[in-house]
């Protein structure tokens, strides 16, 4: 018996993907990591539930959404840009290496212990930041705010409050996110 595949073509961290023979049945998560080697987006509950597989759907209008890979069909992203937890630092004209922000906050306050679950933190941090570049918040509704955004996201070494710390850092700290 052989796998019924199809071509598949997508941009992932901003590089063309395919058209690549991938079976109709495959998740995300294993075509990142079996085809790409882009083995951030973890394997956690197998469900859909603790979102450590999340990447970004970088959308036709500039918004970012989360996907849970290790639930969504590999097909399903086919047309769309995608960036990984790999793809959300940068590289500066000396070669090295430039954090994004989340990244950098998330070092600063110790936000992880094993780290399996910071790549689902990075990516529901940054698309946060996205929404409220968009409708930014009162700051008396910014904790409430990132709760709700971070609250799907479990982390089995109870770091929380760090990755919560860290976010509110980068909110506070950038122009424009919150009112008031």
């Amino acid at each position: 018996m052989t796998l019924a595949e199809k071509p598949l073509s997508l941009t992932v961290n901003n590089e063309k993907v395919g058209p690549v023979p991938v079976p109709e049945d495959m998740m995300m998560q294993d075509f990142l990591h079996e085809y790409l080697n882009l083995t951030g987006a973890r394997m956690g509950c197998g469900q859909g539930i603790c979102h450590a597989c999340t990447v970004i759907i970088e959308q036709a209008d500039g918004t970012l959404d989360e996907v849970r890979t290790c639930i969504t069909g590999a097909h399903w992203f086919a047309g769309r840009r995608v960036r990984t937890i790999e793809g959300h630092a940068g590289r500066r004209s000396d070669g090295s290496i430039e954090l994004t922000p989340v990244q950098q906050a998330f070092i600063e306050h110790f936000s992880f212990q094993c780290g399996y679950c910071t790549p689902g933190f990075v990516t529901g941090a940054t698309v946060l930041i996205d929404r409220l570049k968009r409708r930014p918040v009162p700051r008396a509704e910014l904790e409430r705010t990132i709760t709700e955004a971070l609250d799907v996201h479990i982390c089995r070494c109870t770091g929380y409050v760090r990755y919560f710390e860290a976010v509110r850092e980068v909110v506070l700290k950038t122009p424009g996110l919150v009112l008031g």
